[in-house]
């Protein structure tokens, strides 16, 4: 390698310096993508007496400066994602999303309702080959929330990751469904489509103040079949059980939908994900005991958050597999996605992590999301030795997501 090639990395003296001056963000941007080039290539281009410690710590100190995240939420994603993934990642996290809507089946056809939006000069296509339900809206000469076929029920402005949980639960005519954690009732009025009024929706969410937004959605798409509830998920099945599939779309830390809440690339602390996960691992379970595993259709639990950190996610489905030895993963039926771990940071998951799926905004062009799908073999199972810790205190204010749709 030629010596005017090599990238000499500052010196503290340098760092301090620079410290003392408004940073100069072209200069930051440069060095990340000198030291991405480095760690790529190691062995071959790092500076003689200088570790990789070294570099990413200046990696990653550049990366907060320049994209404006925490120290600690930025070493999470470095573990999570190769460098030159990361730099995507955070690249896609700075535009957001693009503007999808979900037909309601309940009242028009995909084609149909397309048409109608095109006459008023909306600009959109087809979601993709995954969705039969789902359009994308490019741009249009009325907001999309306050046209009449919206005003009539005839879509539901939705988040394209969102249509997966409720696509991988595949809810059947005549089922008794819980949405444990539905407001503002995007997933809960697609179930009630798919099982055409038919059966029973319960569409329940914790927060009392997001229910007006449930109730309001839940009658204008016109979905019948649906009863509403306020409990704390973790009271199930004691409100009432026997469902024949459970959908629990988790709270969660949001940090997959950071292009709709930069706040989350500052205010999640260490204990926010210990309290996170804590109240997740307690919420599975209760959703695992609300299935019936003697239903003749179902026996289903679908578990999604719009999170991308493995403690959230594959951390929590494994810690409900060792505690309950009744359930077992089994296939999404999502036609895409990206695996989910089994192994992390030294630390090994059960092999069917694997049939697990991970969604990000730079691979899918949709929020970050994770989707497990698990079926109840058994209602009775033999309890592990070691007992589930009591009920994390003080959680009532735990900073989550506002993201559920």
């Amino acid at each position: 390698m030629q010596e005017q090639d090599q990238f000499v990395l500052p010196t503290g003296e340098e760092l301090d310096e620079e410290r003392q001056q408004p940073p100069d963000l072209t200069q930051v941007h440069q060095r990340i993508h000198e030291v991405a080039r480095v760690l790529a290539n190691f062995a071959q281009m790092r500076e003689e007496g200088r570790s990789r410690a070294d570099y990413v710590q200046l990696f990653v100190q550049d990366l907060c400066a320049y994209y404006g995240y925490s120290e600690f939420l930025m070493e999470k994603f470095f573990n999570l994602f190769q460098v030159s993934e990361l730099l995507e990642f955070l690249e896609a996290n700075e535009t957001p999303r693009p503007v999808t809507i979900r037909t309601n089946t309940l009242k028009t056809r995909r084609r149909d309702l397309a048409q109608a939006l095109i006459n008023r000069g909306v600009n959109l296509d087809p979601i993709g080959k995954w969705s039969k339900v789902g359009l994308q809206v490019f741009d249009s000469p009325v907001p999309v929330g306050a046209t009449p076929e919206y005003l009539a029920g005839h879509y539901m402005i939705q988040a394209a990751s969102s249509f997966l949980p409720v696509m991988a639960l595949a809810p059947r005519e005549h089922e008794r469904v819980l949405d444990m954690a539905a407001a503002p009732g995007g997933k809960t009025t697609y179930i009630a489509a798919l099982t055409k009024n038919t059966g029973c929706v319960f569409a329940n969410d914790a927060n009392k103040d997001r229910l007006k937004s449930l109730v309001a959605n839940i009658h204008r798409l016109g979905a019948r079949n649906v009863v509403v509830s306020n409990y704390d998920g973790r009271e199930f099945p004691g409100v009432i059980g026997g469902f024949d599939r459970v959908l629990l779309d988790s709270p969660c830390s949001g940090t997959g939908v950071i292009a709709k809440d930069p706040s989350v690339k500052l205010n999640k602390t260490e204990q926010d994900f210990k309290l996170l996960s804590q109240i997740q691992k307690e919420l599975i379970l209760s959703a695992i005991d609300s299935v019936d595993a003697n239903s003749k259709t179902g026996g289903y639990l679908v578990y999604s958050t719009c999170s991308i950190t493995v403690e959230e996610n594959e951390d929590v489905v494994n810690y409900a597999l060792r505690k309950r030895p009744n359930v077992k993963l089994v296939e999404t039926g999502l036609s895409f996605g990206v695996e989910g771990f089994t192994n992390y940071r030294g630390k090994a998951f059960h092999p069917s992590l694997g049939m697990t799926r991970r969604y990000y905004p730079h691979t899918h062009n949709m929020d970050g999301f994770y989707v497990a799908k698990l079926r109840k073999i058994s209602n009775t199972y033999q309890k592990p030795k070691e007992d589930m810790g009591e009920r994390v205190p003080g959680d009532d204010h735990l900073n989550t997501c506002d993201c559920t749709l």
